[in-house]
């Protein structure tokens, strides 16, 4: 079970032990994480799990790939270099205590 650490943009920081094999927006969304809407269930289709990577962690989630999530977080505010879409991010063991801030607000 990996632990994430979601951080909201006031710095209110809640750690979840998550399953594996969901994607950090599910992981969220079923504990009631503040700031992740996850409107389209986790199908790429809206950017309201707009999430920023913290630095360390970039290397083991990688960062948007082209194509699908680069687009819909065109739709984001605040896009920045670790953005992802935590709907695209899939909890494993190598993920253990991994940082995602949250922006300000989301779409």
């Amino acid at each position: 079970m990996p632990l994430v650490k979601y951080v909201e943009a006031n710095g209110t920081e809640y750690a979840v032990d998550a399953d594996t094999g969901i994607s950090a927006m599910e992981a969220a969304v079923r504990n009631g994480i503040p700031g992740i809407d996850g409107d389209c269930g986790g199908a790429a289709a809206c950017a309201t799990c707009h999430v920023y990577v913290d630095e360390g962690w970039i290397g083991k989630t990688g960062r948007a790939g082209e194509g699908l999530e680069q687009s819909m977080l065109e739709f984001a505010e605040d896009v920045r270099d670790n953005s992802r879409l935590a709907c695209q991010i899939t909890l494993d063991d190598r993920l253990d205590g991994l940082v995602l801030k949250l922006p300000e607000k989301q779409h």
